[in-house]
């Protein structure tokens, strides 16, 4: 219940940032887990252990500048995670809380950076409403990421259930799951 606050706490501050004080006006730059969990994302990660959280309201025409913007808040979630699974790690590692293979606390910590990361690395792929769909327009050359948009429009829902179904998100961000941590945990 705290990576998803932090992902989404991490796009309202880059949005502030950013020049769109929209989430700053509805209270929503607070690491208040409170204040960005859904109703519906909570009940379903306790009961399934999938869900998301309450998405961050973005004007992006607020931004200085539209694109990099929207590119630097959509990465500001993931990037959050991945910083938090790296703090857990350090932190188990300077502490002498986290060791391999431990049963109780050193477990949570392992627990808490797996999670992280998974998270980081879902909202990463490239097919809306995620993250990497943002991330992946702001990269592309203004025309490329036109097309690719109307693509997102009619398909991006339709792609995200097809990956979630088929099973292909795990084959998907599993690999680099493994590799940072492992990284992380020096293993």
């Amino acid at each position: 219940m705290i990576a998803i606050p932090i992902h989404e706490f991490a796009h309202a501050w880059a949005a502030r940032w950013a020049g769109d004080d929209t989430a700053a006006s509805m209270g929503r730059v607070t690491l208040d887990p409170f204040k960005h969990l859904d109703p519906l994302g909570t009940i379903l990660i306790l009961l399934g252990g999938f869900g998301w959280g309450k998405p961050v309201p973005v004007n992006p025409y607020n931004f200085r500048s539209p694109r990099w913007g929207s590119l630097f808040v959509s990465a500001a979630g993931p990037a959050s995670n991945i910083l938090l699974a790296l703090l857990i790690g350090v932190v188990g590692f300077r502490t002498g809380l986290l060791q391999l293979g431990a049963d109780g606390f050193a477990g949570v910590m392992q627990q808490l950076i797996w999670l992280n990361l998974a998270l980081a690395l879902f909202n990463l792929i490239p097919v809306p409403p995620l993250d990497g769909s943002k991330v992946l327009l702001g990269l592309l050359p203004s025309q490329t990421a036109i097309t690719v948009a109307r693509v997102f429009d009619k398909f991006g829902l339709l792609m995200l259930v097809l990956l979630l179904i088929t099973g292909m998100v795990g084959a998907i961000i599993r690999g680099p799951a493994i590799f940072l941590y492992r990284a992380i945990l020096g293993v």
